[in-house]
């Protein structure tokens, strides 16, 4: 297994947990949606072989994980892997012709599209960590990342420990909101948190001063930054609060499926096909930007994929 030790999270490094969804997904998928929901999880390769799509639930708003192109088609990171697991659920199930129904979700339906039937991938920017994986599963992580602060270039500020007596914004239902609201309780930081109602509107809040910090998954905030009509305007500081995996959301219950997906993870790294494909999206210019965020795969993934597993420890 991957060494650990080596990852500085700070001096008040705490595991990460998950905000309950607040709003019901169904609402928010629409009629469109519906009419491709999953009546149960337990079978998708059965019901997939007898005719059915496999449904994929994305974030339309994550670049460089998921987001919509120019066109209005699903793209990034994540959703291009899931479409290199699909091929793997058509080679196994016989179906060739088989379908993709993409399904938009956002932070606070989600989880909910797994667990209620509503999608049997997930395809995002989403941690596997202790408490979500009580109601769905995850596979092997495509990403290591953790929680970081994106001020303004001009900004004194350079880590948590100097947020006293500041506004820090983070984005409702994340498990960056929870980490760092626990965080300011315990160690009594005196920091002012406040919640933004989407990712943009923190940014924005940066900007225009209302918050002196965003906290958020530090990959997620280079990627902000990049789209932004004058990048070097802000910039990602501190050291991790947290450590995170990212990865595929798929059903709890439904091991044959797991079984697929997690083999072609296994297969695309172990051939290192998933490396162009990082690089595509972290190296090289690309939508909605094109510009490169230059993040090559870190020491922590690279040591992860070393050991390919969903297992991870925190």
């Amino acid at each position: 297994m991957p060494v650990w030790r080596g990852f500085c999270v700070g001096p008040y490094s705490i595991p990460r947990q998950t905000m309950n969804p607040v709003r019901p997904w169904r609402a928010l998928l629409g009629a469109a949606s519906l009419c491709c929901a999953v009546a149960s999880h337990a079978g998708v390769l059965e019901r997939i072989a007898s005719g059915g799509k496999l449904v994929v639930a994305y974030r339309d708003a994550a670049s460089p994980f998921a987001f919509k192109d120019a066109a209005g088609r699903p793209a990034g990171y994540a959703v291009e892997l899931c479409q290199r697991v699909a091929e793997a659920v058509r080679r196994k199930t016989g179906r060739k012709g088989m379908e993709i129904a993409y399904v938009p979700v956002d932070l606070g339906n989600r989880m909910e599209a797994i667990t209620q039937g509503g999608a049997d991938l997930e395809c995002g920017s989403s941690t596997n960590n202790a408490e979500r994986r009580q109601n769905v599963a995850f596979t092997i992580p495509h990403f290591i990342t953790g929680t970081r602060l994106l001020v303004k270039a001009s900004s004194p500020i350079e880590r948590i420990e100097d947020m006293g007596g500041h506004k820090l914004v983070s984005t409702r239902g994340t498990t960056a909101l929870r980490a760092v609201q626990q965080l300011n309780r315990e160690h009594a930081l005196q920091i002012n948190v406040i919640e933004a109602p989407d990712d943009q509107r923190a940014v924005e809040m940066v900007e225009k001063g209302e918050a002196d910090a965003f906290a958020m998954d530090d990959v997620l905030l280079y990627a902000f930054a990049a789209g932004r009509p004058d990048p070097k305007a802000l910039k990602v500081v501190g050291k991790f609060v947290t450590a995170e995996a990212l990865a595929i959301m798929l059903p709890k219950d439904d091991p044959e499926f797991k079984k697929v997906v997690d083999d072609e993870m296994r297969r695309l790294i172990s051939s290192r096909e998933i490396h162009p494909i990082y690089d595509r999206w972290f190296l090289q210019p690309a939508p909605p930007t094109n510009r490169a965020l230059n993040l090559p795969v870190s020491y922590l993934l690279r040591e992860f994929w070393k050991y390919p597993s969903d297992q991870v420890p925190f």
